[in-house]
């Protein structure tokens, strides 16, 4: 009976130590509902649809334009993180803008580097997994097809983060005042 107790506990030790939470399995956490009407639109990146090679390590390596409509009532701060679930070593950040004021329905194309963005529109950007601060485009190993989320969070409060946060430290900021969520899932694979 000792045996299969030991058994037990040990295939449970074991289970808890490789499953994780999310964070941990490489699974982004999902911090927000989705509200009616809230979404990213009109952009240069559609949903489901290829991303194109010019924001990618294969192109131009430039951010693509994005819009968003139906921002939720009550919204002090826009948060925009670009993520890919699919990487080897679990998610990766490939980009962190926040600051982003309520009023603001749209980032142009290729967003200069730094952390702060004069603008128009203002906004801080954080540190991507690539090392630098501002946007990093996708690139999957050759050969494989990976889905790139962009995530649009709407917060109740303001943060008051200084540029080049990590997406730790911005997601952990941001969490307690999120209203909603929408996302926007595009794949990119190198030719």
């Amino acid at each position: 009976m000792r045996c299969l107790a030991l058994t037990v506990i040990a295939v449970l030790g074991l289970s808890a130590a490789c499953g994780g939470d999310d964070d941990e399995a490489g699974e982004p956490a999902t911090t927000g509902a989705a509200a009616p009407g809230f979404s990213l639109a009109k952009s240069a990146v559609a949903e489901g649809q290829a991303i194109d090679p010019r924001y990618t390590c294969d192109g131009e390596d430039i951010s693509p334009q994005l819009a968003w409509e139906g921002i939720p009532e009550g919204t002090a701060e826009l948060v925009l993180v670009l993520e890919d679930p699919d990487a080897p070593g679990g998610t990766f950040t490939h980009w962190l803008v926040y600051g982003l004021d309520p009023g603001e329905t749209a980032l142009p194309e290729d967003v200069p580097e730094g952390g702060e963005v004069a603008g128009p529109p203002a906004f801080t950007q954080g540190t991507n997994d690539f090392g630098t601060v501002g946007y990093g485009g996708p690139c999957p190993p050759r050969g494989e097809t990976h889905d790139y989320v962009f995530r649009l969070l709407a917060l109740a409060h303001p943060l008051e983060l200084a540029g080049g946060a990590s997406q730790d430290e911005l997601l952990e900021a941001a969490e307690p005042h999120v209203i909603a969520e929408t996302t926007l899932t595009a794949p990119y694979a190198r030719s």
